[in-house]
């Protein structure tokens, strides 16, 4: 009867657990289809913008600002746009704040790791900027091993991130990058491929490399820049660095929908693998109980009638 009874408890418990994984894998499920449509459309106006930006800047021959005073960090883009030695990286690093969404923030991390110590190895130094908590609570114990530096956290974005987050990441990086603390501007995040898949990835920021696309030198010719070019490149720099940071916090998202989706469908598939094993075990155990009762009963009938 104890048998029976441990074996019923632990079928409740694992319905229990199967309903909230299952509401978890609905709720990613509704979500993460807006985010695709999301990313999709965002990643048109992110590659036109970086199109466009670079073919501004191979129409000049060179850069040089009217004004040495600048609203923000991010403003300056004569320092933002030079290139210098590279010996300190600056990295955000795009995890989540839940779990239970598979092996998505621990690939990250590792991706993470493991660019640190190439880096480590060549003698650059780094310095995070870590988005989500996951991340945070996991590379914060890995500093002292790796020798890295945690910069700035951001662990109260919400989960429908906006322009103002990119922008406010963007303001950061920049501020440090223009008092001389990083050198380069990177990302490590997840690119969304579709509902199944996504992969982790590096994206290089600042210093500017050569944009993958077909052009001619026809395309840079002929661009009239209104007001000025100091006053159009201080404004579209900030736009240029936060759309790419933006487009990153969309394709992370996504992509750690699409894992919870998929962690949640397969731990509910478990669950019902598991009831369907216990409730056999449980009816072979009732089944046991019941023989062995009979046996007492007719073993029992026997001896009185001798």
């Amino acid at each position: 009867m104890a048998n029976l009874k441990k074996i019923r408890t632990r079928i409740n418990s694992i319905k229990s657990t199967q309903k909230i994984t299952r509401a978890m894998k609905m709720v990613a499920s509704a979500k993460v289809k807006k985010f695709e449509n999301k990313v999709k459309a965002s990643r048109p106006f992110t590659y036109e913008l970086e199109k466009m930006f670079y073919r501004l800047l191979h129409s000049l021959n060179d850069i040089e600002p009217e004004q040495t005073d600048f609203k923000e960090p991010i403003n300056n883009f004569p320092i933002l746009l030079s290139e210098r030695p590279i010996k300190t990286v600056g990295i955000i690093v795009m995890t989540s704040n839940k779990g239970l969404s598979g092996a998505f923030n621990a690939n990250v991390v590792r991706y993470t790791v493991k660019t640190i110590q190439e880096y480590k190895e060549k003698g650059i130094k780094c310095e995070l900027f870590i988005i989500g908590q996951k991340g945070y609570s996991a590379l914060k114990r890995l500093t002292d091993d790796y020798g890295f530096k945690i910069t700035q956290t951001y662990l109260n974005f919400s989960e429908t991130p906006n322009s103002s987050h990119a922008m406010l990441v963007a303001s950061d990086m920049a501020r440090a990058f223009v008092n001389g603390d990083i050198d380069s501007m990177e990302i490590i995040t997840t690119r969304f491929r579709n509902l199944m898949s996504y992969s982790v990835e590096k994206w290089d920021i600042l210093p500017l490399d050569e944009l993958d696309y077909d052009y001619t030198k026809e395309e840079f010719n002929d661009m009239e820049i209104e007001p000025s070019v100091p006053s159009v490149l201080s404004e579209l720099v900030p736009l240029f660095i936060s759309s790419i940071i933006f487009q990153a916090m969309l394709e992370s998202i996504a992509s750690e929908l699409a894992s919870r989706m998929t962690a949640m469908s397969a731990a509910c598939d478990n669950a019902e693998e598991m009831i369907e094993k216990l409730t056999v075990d449980y009816n072979k155990a009732r089944q046991a109980m019941i023989t062995q009762e009979l046996t007492e009963i007719v073993g029992g009938t026997v001896a009185l009638n001798k």
